[in-house]
């Protein structure tokens, strides 16, 4: 029996070296034995926040401390290294210019857009708000629908609706059509985001390829903000308005062109288990999906309304609880599918029991609004209370995108080695800290290159370093076919609290500049260049977004501080230099 079970063994082992051979001849003492038996028990991570382990079957503890894994992958990476770049590029060209770049790069041009297409100042918000509101609304029914349908194809068929509707944005000559197509425009964005979020946690397992993957992609949106700026700072320059939704135009079909070739088909474990038309429309919650579409549209409509008509107007928040009435029957509804029915709902509210992962949601839309606004209100202080020309407002943001470019790969490698609690916490203190700069009192003579470069850099810095933990989180947290819902909630989570943020900090700022130049609310005008209440009532916003961004970093203190690394590498067991393993020893034996 002896000998059967060695000669079993004898297949799986390799032929020992000479000199392993030479040093058991030489030394002729015992050797310590480290077992190689792979570990086949692999374990999900239960609970993020603590550095569980996968257990090994001998319990031998020098064989290594096990792999720190996600839920959402136990597969190799199968692509070659230079299609994982091409992917990796491929779905963070999606994030950069979806995200952010689509709404921050119109922000300068509005005075263009108002006057070539005859809006008053009242309605010019339109421009921007149509595309948010779309985009955020319906990334979650996108995110189901790509779960179900294939997240390649709906990745590439809203690369290409964004292109279409960017083409003719440049061609509308009217105010409703134009704000129409922009509302279009979000539509075919809210496509694309929450699939690339899904097609990066689907395609890399737990590494440090992953950890690169999510840290580019996470780079993608704070650089579209601050290049935003610089791209329609240019073309404003030096060409029409329309240049800027041509650009748009170009980047998004490059992107859908790129997707068609550079992302991979589902594996088959996670192809759609519905083959026909019909089966995949009747998985999708349609009601759900009505019910939490129009409970974000109708909030995120009264958020921006507000500041316009005021926040008296009575129909402001009738409309407010009425919507979060919406939003709560969505999630009872939601409850009631997956506790008391087998039909699968839009969003499993059973994930929100992770009490860490309904605080990453919080901490991105706290942080995601603060962030947000601390661009738009830097754009404020510099084009409109100092009356920069729009090619010098863009020249500085110049060092937010140069910075951002190299913070996204020291992220990307700092991810594997340091608590994720250390990284989140610094990305936090640093965008406050470039927050707290716009709102003490430095006399607007003072140099840019004493505050304002810096608190440029800090800010992007933050964000490259605070936005890839939360997305990697998510998709730690969720199994691989709930990716793309898991993109959508992240990314409604940031949309609605830019929203809430942006109000909030409007509204503040208002009334400080009112109550500056005594007049009521409604009749509180614009910011003008080199006024002292417009400069009260932007350091009155900052402050605000200081507040914002410091309850996001409170959070984290609270929630993560005990957080272990979540980018950890696979650990592989080595072998010591001049030891053996058994089963060397076992052919020793037997030579």
């Amino acid at each position: 029996m002896a000998d059967r079970g060695n000669e079993k063994r004898l297949d799986s082992v390799v032929e020992p070296s000479a000199a392993q051979t030479a040093a058991l001849a030489i030394t002729g003492e015992e050797k310590n034995i480290i077992s190689e038996t792979p570990n086949r028990d692999e374990k999900a991570l239960s609970d993020l926040g603590a550095n569980n382990q996968t257990p090994n079957e001998n319990n031998n503890p020098d064989e290594g401390e096990g792999d720190t894994e996600s839920v959402d992958s136990k597969d190799e990476l199968k692509l070659s290294k230079a299609r994982c770049i091409a992917l990796v590029c491929t779905v963070t060209g999606a994030s950069f210019l979806n995200e952010t770049l689509s709404s921050q790069s119109v922000v300068i041009i509005l005075p263009q857009i108002g006057r070539a297409l005859d809006v008053p100042d009242t309605r010019l918000q339109w421009v921007v708000s149509s595309y948010v509101l779309t985009f955020g609304c319906f990334l979650l029914l996108w995110g189901r629908i790509a779960d179900i349908y294939g997240k390649r194809l709906i990745f590439i068929l809203g690369s290409f609706w964004v292109t279409i509707c960017c083409i003719v944005n440049a061609f509308i000559p009217t105010e409703i059509a134009f704000d129409l197509f922009r509302g279009l425009h979000g539509l075919g964005a809210a496509a694309n985001v929450p699939t690339a979020i899904g097609i990066l946690g689907t395609t890399f397992p737990p590494g440090k390829a992953k950890n690169y993957a999510f840290s580019a992609y996470a780079a993608g949106a704070p650089l579209g903000s601050v290049c935003g700026n610089l791209v329609s700072g240019l073309i404003a320059q030096w060409a029409s308005w329309k240049w800027v939704f041509g650009a748009l135009a170009i980047m998004a079909g490059m992107i859908a062109v790129a997707g068609v070739f550079c992302i991979p088909p589902s594996p088959p474990e996670l192809r759609p288990e519905h083959t026909s038309l019909r089966a995949k429309t009747a998985a999708v919650d349609w009601i759900g999906a009505t019910l939490i579409t129009c409970g974000l549209l109708a909030l995120t409509f009264a958020l921006t309304e507000g500041n316009v008509v005021g926040w008296t107007a009575p129909w402001i928040p009738v409309l407010i609880v009425v919507s979060l009435g919406i939003i709560v029957a969505f999630f009872f509804w939601q409850r009631y599918l997956e506790q008391k029915t087998n039909r699968p709902p839009l969003v499993k509210v059973s994930i929100f029991n992770n009490w860490r992962f309904t605080a990453v949601m919080i901490i991105m839309g706290l942080f995601f609004g603060g962030f947000n606004n601390y661009l738009i209100y830097a754009t404020y202080y510099f084009q409109d209370y100092q009356g920069l020309s729009p090619l010098q407002t863009m020249l500085r943001f110049i060092p937010t995108g140069v910075s951002g470019f190299i913070v996204a790969f020291c992220t990307a490698h700092l991810l594997s080695r340091i608590p994720t609690f250390f990284i989140l916490a610094f990305g936090h203190v640093a965008v406050c800290i470039a927050a707290l700069l716009y709102a003490v009192p430095i006399p607007p003579t003072t140099s840019y290159f004493a505050w304002g470069m810096w608190a440029m850099i800090l800010s992007v810095v933050g964000a490259d370093t605070a936005w890839p933990c939360l997305t990697l989180f998510t998709s730690h947290a969720l199994p691989r076919e709930d990716q793309a819902v898991g993109g959508a909630l992240i990314n409604s989570s940031g949309m609605i609290g830019r929203a809430i943020s942006l109000a909030v900090a409007t509204a503040i700022q208002s009334s400080v500049m009112a109550k500056a130049r005594g007049v009521d609310v409604q009749h509180v005008g614009p910011v003008e260049e080199w006024d002292g209440p417009s400069l009260k009532g932007l350091r009155a916003g900052a402050w605000t977004n200081f507040g914002i961004l410091f309850m996001a970093l409170a959070l984290v203190v609270f929630t993560f501080r005990s957080m272990e690394v979540i980018g950890k590498l696979p650990e592989r067991p080595q072998r010591a230099e001049g030891v053996v393993n058994q089963q060397d020893t076992d052919l020793e034996r037997r030579a």
